[in-house]
């Protein structure tokens, strides 16, 4: 079975697009909520979390998103060791999960794909972009944030400049039923 790597920066659109594919009945792992359901249903990676970045990583068992997320994306080299905990987890749950698919593919859906070189274990990859200003607005009406919260995390996610080069198909995500043609293309190649 074929895994495609799905992604894309933050307001980009990737989950807009994952529910077209699965729509289309395909699998779709989305890595980012699988990763906080483990970061606090698994003992072990909640310990290491805890120890790499405090207490407060937890409110009455449950995860302290905006604490966490303050802390690492303020400091990179916190981000990597965060990610260096987290991904494994991650990656070795996606493994078990696409051994009970069915289908010709799978989609496995994960913002930093290219970033933390797991692109490398899919059989090809989608990048969904869309201008910055577009992906600035779409997060602050989605998350109630501000521009700078949002540059924040931008700042720890790669140019789609050096992301298209990696990709195999690129979805431009402006408007959705130019994305849905996009996305109906390239489930017909992935399937022939």
């Amino acid at each position: 079975m074929k895994v495609v790597g799905l992604t894309g920066g933050i307001g980009s659109g990737k989950s807009t697009v994952a529910k077209m594919f699965a729509k289309k009945g395909v699998p779709v792992y989305i890595a980012d909520d699988e990763a906080k359901k483990l970061m606090t249903s698994d003992k072990n990676l909640k310990e290491q979390i805890v120890h790499l970045l405090g207490d407060q990583s937890y409110i009455e068992n449950t995860l302290h998103r905006s604490f966490i997320a303050e802390k690492v994306f303020n400091d990179t080299s916190l981000l990597k060791k965060l990610n260096g905990i987290v991904h494994p987890a991650v990656a070795n749950h996606f493994n078990h999960w696409k051994d009970k698919q069915t289908g010709k593919y799978v989609i496995k859906e994960a913002a930093i794909l290219f970033e933390n070189g797991s692109y490398k274990q899919c059989d090809c990859t989608i990048l969904v972009t869309a201008p910055e200003e577009i992906r600035v607005q779409r997060v602050i009406k989605r998350d109630k944030t501000t521009r700078e919260q949002v540059f924040a995390r931008l700042k720890n996610q790669w140019e789609d400049s050096k992301k298209i080069p990696l990709a195999d198909f690129v979805i431009i995500n402006i408007k959705l039923e130019e994305t849905l043609a996009q996305v109906n293309k390239i489930h017909n190649k992935i399937t022939l």
